[in-house]
């Protein structure tokens, strides 16, 4: 499940927006030690995260002799949940003209997912 959620504009690099996401992480859920990345977020950010947030940051990274399309550890896990935001059509489509009104549309979406998963009954 989601935890926190940062929309931002198709410009912004992944990268500078780390900081605040990584921020509202920790005070939400202090006891969240563990963050998986996929390669784009090596560098600073890696240390910054362990020296100011206590927050341990592994990097998913392919292989090295890998070519083609190969499955990597816990990448499956965002793909598969961005699959299951895209099952609402309000958030398949760029409606919203507003960053956080996108935000609110994919917590709900994930919202309704969590709450039919809690309710349902096992035969």
């Amino acid at each position: 499940m989601l935890l926190p959620v940062l929309v931002t504009p198709a410009n912004f690099n992944d990268r500078a927006v780390t900081d605040p996401m990584f921020r509202v992480l920790r005070r939400r859920f202090p006891l969240i030690g563990l963050v998986w990345a996929d390669g784009g977020y090596t560098g600073p950010l890696v240390d910054w995260a362990k020296e100011k947030l206590q927050l341990i940051v592994q990097i998913v990274k392919r292989g090295d002799g890998v070519t083609g399309f190969a499955v990597l550890p816990r990448r499956w896990t965002v793909e598969r949940t961005f699959a299951w935001i895209m099952r609402r059509r309000r958030c398949a489509r760029d409606y919203e003209r507003l960053d956080a009104h996108h935000e609110a549309i994919v917590t709900w979406a994930m919202t309704i997912l969590m709450s039919r998963r809690l309710s349902k009954t096992t035969a």
